[in-house]
């Protein structure tokens, strides 16, 4: 019975969680599609305006940080959708022939209208859509300015309902940065003479953790370009640009703590470099937490001056002990991310570090 009643707890606060994060995405769309709908019955429209309404379906859906530009492009793929089914049932009969060759000429402008960097498929989806109407070659200009109508209701009210938050999204992301970073230094540092399993295994979560820094440096810069379309957020324009800056030096620290974690993987497949590794077991996890430290509070805003220093003194005492190739391999990335937290990003490092 208790654990029926923490399974449905955990369920529900699963349900809540969703609710907060995608219902304000889902409400937006919603009072979208409402909206273009009724603009369109305004406007004079004689059928159910149907294409009205998928305008802001299709064009508001995916990441809710997805600037509007986005939007636009997708909007835009549903109107040349339309418009060229419409030309080319105006000239065929619908037949298998016909539907390859709409989907082909819609692929081809989606290459032109990408949406975020990528092929717009929306031109083809909405070639698509007229096809499904059981009399295709009835559309005509009144399905073209509903389409048109439902783009505009979406441009207007898209900035304006529940907008997307990107401070309180870059504040989630920095921390996430954070972690991933600090927790492969650490682990790196732990498995030190662990064997070549363990450092593999290590390697491919370290690497799982850089690619997550990636993304998130991605979404940051997504979340910083929707200001500009987003008036109900522009006071926190100067915050989301040093969290944005913070998440990019992220992606930057990134390189390093893989570059030490391949190092260890490199040497622990070699068995004359064990005794070299058993010594470093000893003396890496101090300096690689106090960088790991470092990293966490330079992320969250915090000044990493004191851990800086005490990770380069650490590093230092490292040095007098041990000179060897293997032990100097190993600082190096430590001393490369004390560099990153100390200096600007475009500052150019060129020193031999023992």
């Amino acid at each position: 019975m208790t654990d029926l009643a923490s399974s449905t707890a955990h369920r529900a606060g699963r349900a809540r969680e969703l609710l907060r994060t995608e219902g304000p995405a889902a409400a937006r769309i919603v009072v979208t599609v409402a909206a273009a709908w009724q603009a369109a019955l305004w406007l004079g429209a004689d059928q159910p305006p149907v294409f009205a309404a998928m305008v802001p379906l299709v064009a508001l859906r995916g990441d809710p940080m997805t600037a509007l530009g986005t939007s636009l492009q997708r909007i835009l793929g549903v109107v040349a959708g339309v418009l060229l089914a419409i030309g080319v049932l105006n000239l065929w009969q619908p037949s298998t022939l016909t539907l390859a060759l709409v989907v082909a000429l819609g692929l081809g402008a989606g290459m032109v209208l990408r949406a975020g960097g990528a092929l717009n498929i929306q031109v083809a989806l909405s070639s698509l859509l007229v096809f499904a109407n059981a009399s295709p070659d009835s559309y005509g200009l009144d399905r073209v300015w509903e389409t048109v109508a439902g783009a505009a209701v979406t441009i207007l009210l898209a900035p304006l309902l529940w907008p997307p938050d990107p401070q309180r999204l870059l504040t989630v992301i920095a921390g996430e940065c954070a972690a991933r970073l600090s927790r492969s230094l650490t682990a790196t540092a732990a498995l030190l003479g662990g064997g070549p399993a363990a450092a593999r295994d290590n390697l491919t979560r370290v690497h799982l953790h850089v690619d997550a820094v990636h993304a998130g440096a991605a979404r940051a810069r997504e979340a910083e370009r929707a200001l500009r379309f987003n008036p109900l957020r522009r006071r926190q324009r100067g915050t989301v640009r040093l969290l944005a800056e913070r998440i990019a030096a992220a992606d930057g620290l990134a390189a390093h703590v893989a570059t030490l974690a391949g190092e260890v993987d490199a040497f622990t497949c070699r068995e004359d470099l064990a005794p070299d590794l058993a010594r470093a077991r000893l003396r890496v996890p101090e300096p690689a937490s106090l960088t790991a430290r470092a990293v966490e509070e330079a992320l969250s805003g915090e000044d990493p001056g004191a851990a800086v220093t005490a990770a380069r003194a650490a590093l230092a005492d490292y040095a007098r002990a041990d000179a060897r190739p293997v032990a100097v391999a190993l600082r190096r990335p430590l001393h490369r991310v004390l560099d990153a937290l100390e200096f600007p990003p475009t500052a150019t490092q060129s020193q031999t570090y023992g």
